[in-house]
């Protein structure tokens, strides 16, 4: 079975989420949580907080043992721009651009859904 959880709209750049991303792609909950909290970016205190909601997901909504689990697939897709205006020099306006994300991260068992307990 598996349980996902999703983060809409954070507020950081899609290209630096994935970098941190890419560290626990493919890894068990234990290691994937030990990497993201040693790892210093805004993007990995974002990504830690929606893999412990997925795990809790899995564990109180699907009855899943937290050991057994792991991360099954987990992407950044980029969200809505927030677009602001910055004032420049010689009369100019320059436009910045605040780019958001979607995180989500799909946690496993490895177990079908009918299989018995």
């Amino acid at each position: 079975m598996e349980a996902y959880a999703i983060h809409k709209g954070a507020i950081i750049k899609p290209r630096l989420a994935r970098m941190t991303m890419d560290l626990v792609r493919g890894k068990d909950v234990k290691s994937a949580r030990n990497i993201l909290e040693t790892t210093n970016t805004k993007a990995s205190r974002m990504i830690l907080k929606v893999l412990n909601s997925a795990v809790a997901n899995a564990v109180n909504n699907n009855g899943m043992n937290e050991n057994d689990l792991v991360i099954k697939e987990c992407f950044v897709n980029p969200g809505r721009v927030l677009k602001r205006i910055q004032f420049a020099s010689r009369g100019n306006v320059d436009r910045h651009d605040k780019r958001t994300s979607h995180i989500k991260v799909v946690v496993t068992d490895g177990k079908m859904e009918g299989d018995a307990k």
